[in-house]
């Protein structure tokens, strides 16, 4: 199948870029925020974030690694940072893409086990296919796509694009 690209390199820096201006300003009133980034593309995507966010803001920000079984989201969700660790913080739950809202939703839900100051959630992709009441606070895109097309989104150090197939 045919690859369509959606985003190169310097145009999902722009959109990280933007989402990082938007949290900063979600988040002014703020000392710290807790970035969780769901495992492998999400927590890349929270990293990013993070540099860019330390560049144009005082913010302290923590990253916390949330990995969810996709496949069996009720599973146990284990995270790098202990509930007391983000307990009364604003907490951004991050993930490259929103496709049905699976993974968003049963994130969420771990995350509101734990009473929190503020909770938001950020994407580089929306794609609006969603089967859950969830959606992004800060997002790069949305897309209109079919249920038959994928969205991927590659991190590859110097060889970062967004592709629909």
């Amino acid at each position: 199948m045919e690859k369509l690209p959606i985003l190169n390199q310097e145009q999902i820096k722009h959109k990280v870029r933007r989402i990082a201006y938007q949290i900063y300003e979600s988040n002014m009133n703020e000392k710290e925020i807790i970035l969780a980034g769901i495992a492998r593309n999400g927590y890349e995507l929270a990293k990013k974030i993070e540099t860019e966010l330390i560049s144009i803001s005082p913010l302290k920000i923590s990253l916390c690694k949330v990995e969810i079984d996709k496949k069996q989201p009720l599973n146990e969700i284990k995270t790098s940072l202990t509930s007391e660790e983000y307990k009364g913080r604003s907490v951004i739950l991050v993930d490259d893409v929103l496709n049905s809202g699976t993974t968003l939703i049963y994130g969420v839900r771990h995350f509101l086990n734990v009473p929190l100051k503020q909770f938001k959630t950020a994407v580089l992709v929306d794609r609006n296919h969603k089967k859950y009441p969830v959606k992004a606070d800060f997002k790069g895109i949305s897309l209109s796509t079919s249920l038959s097309e994928t969205v991927k989104v590659i991190l590859e150090e110097n060889n970062e694009r967004v592709e629909l197939s």
